[in-house]
């Protein structure tokens, strides 16, 4: 507030102008009351100037949303300054110009200010004079066509006659926002009035319409009551299209959402159990690296053996070299050695035995060995069985997929069908309700024709006759309301069969919607069933990492008993260097198995990535189809909305012509008065 009050005193001193003190007070008592968004100078005289630098002020003003400027005593120049201010006004919303007798140029100013401004929602003109000159009106309901944010205007005693009726109801004919409009205590007249009623048949926003003291008749203002009720009736329906749109989309999204997370739960598994193979692998990688360490380390061990050994055979030489030499001294030393040479010979028999029973043990375990490899194969067997029966489960899936879209389409062609049934069976029968009301018509003009020949036959032959004149008239007025009363009952009933055609055809669109939801629901079963099958190969694998876990305690009780055996003699190491190298290839048998295990879990990765680009594609054409049927949807809203206005205006179109029949009547016969 006190930045617009420093604004104003600033412009007043770069134009050369006297601030005004009544308006500077009133800034005053505003900044004090702490008012913020409402500028209140009723009553208060302004001058040319001060309406000038107002507009100037107000041109970039941000604070004020109302302005109220009533019983001002507004020149027509000053008026004309205020508002070319207020064009690019961007706040204010509520201008009130009660009581300053507006005329031509304040016309034209409104009308621009019309046209220009986009913020303005309710304008006050009560006890003006801006229908007097007409060109001006002209240009103020022009520019009432082109606003598109204007939804009340008070134009009360502003002496509109019938010629600014007609401008107002073009205007309104092109307008679609308005909703409340007064013209209360002007001179539109009879004629005004059915302009009115003509321009309602295409105005649809126009809710709430103030007539009294404009020498209307009541029949007119009953009609423009009656259009006015269709139209909130039709904003009613509007609204409640509304928000079931807005209903259907919220439910949509939310089903949006729960299939991204759905989806999105599916991904995080499928990588959890990509990193839990990966895990898998590398633990094994690492395990082998070991076994193959561990078995270079006893390589290395048993060459150091057989270099000792060689060491001992050539120091045996030196001995018995020396022996030789030594012959005669060495006799006892001989009988002593062929006695230990004896005893070694046991030995080695006995070793030879030994031998041979772990030669034994050694091939048992062999054989149990190759019975794991064949159990292990029989399994993979059994994998690969297990994979191909998935296999012709996708593909039975993807059939039941294409059969369930076919059938919809199938659904969709039949609705189709149903629908261009039911709208040529609604034309038939509004063709028939046109053509019966024609006749009706016509029957009614005709009857009329006759009778006023026969009345005026009468009156020139007996003036004595006007009293059975009077009683047929009488007896002809209540036909007519009979008539009337007759045609409104076949009104109320075509409604009624419409609302029906309507609630049938909305139950029908959500006997749809269930059926598209069901389908949605065996979709996520699939899903449900296709995790499951995803547990099951996880839970396999497991049992797989299980029997590896259990072949490396083999491979490590194996390992024991070979450094159990380095500790014999030397006469055994070629055998057991023949028996690791057996292991050995037994070992690299295990590990080309194992590498197979592992192309065939990528085999399986790789079938898991392509059902979740299938599911993928899937719940996207589901997508698009539910989306394309929502827009059917939107277009029979738009073809039902259509015919209600069709038959709103044919219902007026037969008031109309009921109403001038009754008005009519009398008109014809006020000569015998």
């Amino acid at each position: 507030m006190e930045d617009f009050r420093r604004t104003y005193l600033r412009l007043c001193k770069e134009g050369g102008v006297e601030p005004q003190e009544s308006v500077l007070a009133q800034l005053q008592e505003t900044r004090g009351a702490a008012a913020g968004s409402r500028l209140d100078l009723r009553g208060h005289s302004l001058s040319v100037d001060t309406c000038a630098v107002l507009g100037r002020v107000l041109h970039k003003d941000t604070l004020f949303t109302e302005l109220a400027l009533s019983d001002c005593m507004l020149t027509e120049e000053g008026a004309k300054l205020l508002l070319n201010g207020l064009c690019a006004n961007t706040t204010v919303k509520v201008l009130d110009l009660k009581g300053n007798n507006l005329r031509s140029t304040g016309a034209e100013a409104l009308g621009k200010l019309l046209v220009r401004n986009k913020t303005l929602c309710r304008l006050v003109l009560e006890w003006n004079a801006l229908g007097m000159w007409e060109e001006a009106f002209s240009v103020f309901c022009e520019g009432l066509a082109t606003n598109a944010c204007l939804t009340q205007l008070d134009l009360r005693n502003n002496q509109i006659n019938h010629q600014g009726a007609s401008e107002l109801c073009l205007a309104l004919k092109r307008n679609s926002t308005l909703q409340e409009l007064d013209v209360r205590w002007n001179n539109i007249g009879l004629l005004g009035g059915r302009s009115f009623l003509e321009a309602l048949q295409q105005n649809r926003t126009l809710t709430h319409l103030e007539m009294a003291g404009n020498n209307i008749p009541s029949d007119t203002l009953k009609a423009l009551e009656q259009a006015m009720d269709h139209n909130s009736d039709r904003q009613s329906a509007v609204r409640e299209s509304r928000s079931r749109t807005q209903v259907l989309s919220k439910e949509i999204q939310i089903l949006k959402e729960e299939k991204g997370r759905q989806f999105l739960s599916l991904m995080e598994t499928i990588d959890k159990q990509r990193d839990e193979m990966g895990r898998s692998t590398r633990t094994t990688s690492i395990h082998v690296g070991q076994l193959q360490e561990a078995l270079n380390e006893r390589k290395s061990v048993v060459n150091s053996l057989t270099a000792k050994f060689q060491m001992t055979e050539a120091a045996l030489a030196m001995s018995e070299q020396k022996n030789h030499n030594l012959g005669e001294l060495l006799t006892r030393v001989k009988t002593e050695k062929e006695e230990q040479r004896e005893r070694q010979s046991r030995e080695r028999k006995k070793e030879q035995e030994d031998s041979a029973l772990r030669e034994g043990k050694l091939l048992r375990e062999m054989n149990s060995m190759s019975e794991t490899n064949v159990q292990l194969k029989n399994k993979l067997e059994k994998m690969e069985s297990r994979c191909k029966s998935q296999q012709d489960q996708i593909f039975e899936l993807k059939q039941e997929l294409t059969n369930s879209t076919a059938e919809l389409k199938l659904r969709l062609a039949q609705a189709e069908e149903r629908l261009e049934m039911e709208k040529k069976r609604s034309k038939q029968s509004l063709e028939d309700m046109n053509n019966l009301r024609q006749k009706e018509v016509d029957h009614v003009n005709r009857h009329l024709e006759e009778s006023e020949r026969a009345l005026q036959d009468r009156i020139l032959k007996l003036e004595g006759q006007r009293i059975q004149l009077e009683e047929e008239l009488s007896r002809a007025k209540a036909a007519c309301v009979t008539e009337r009363a007759q045609a409104e009952e076949e009104l109320g009933k075509v409604r009624l069969q419409v609302r029906l055609e309507e609630q049938q055809r909305v139950s029908g669109l959500e006997e749809k919607l269930r059926g598209l939801r069901q389908s949605r629901d065996e979709s996520q079963s699939h899903c449900s069933q296709q995790k499951q099958t995803i547990a099951e190969l996880q839970a396999r694998s497991g049992q797989q990492s299980i029997e590896t876990d259990g072949l490396r305690r083999r491979i490590e009780e194996l390992q024991q008993e070979l450094s159990g055996k380095d500790q014999e003699k030397v006469a055994e190491v070629s055998r057991v260097r023949v028996e690791l190298q057996e292991q050995m290839g037994h070992l690299q048998a295990e590990r080309t198995a194992q590498g197979g295990l592992k192309e065939k879990i990528a085999a399986l990765e790789r079938e898991m990535k392509v059902l979740a680009s299938n599911h993928r594609e899937a719940i996207l054409d589901k997508e698009s189809e539910i989306s394309s049927l929502f827009e059917k949807l939107r277009l029979r809203e738009a073809e039902i909305q259509r015919m209600r206005e069709d038959e709103a205006q044919r219902a007026s179109f037969l008031q109309n012509a009921i109403l001038t029949y009754v008005q009519g009547s009398p008109l014809h016969y006020s000569p015998k008065k």
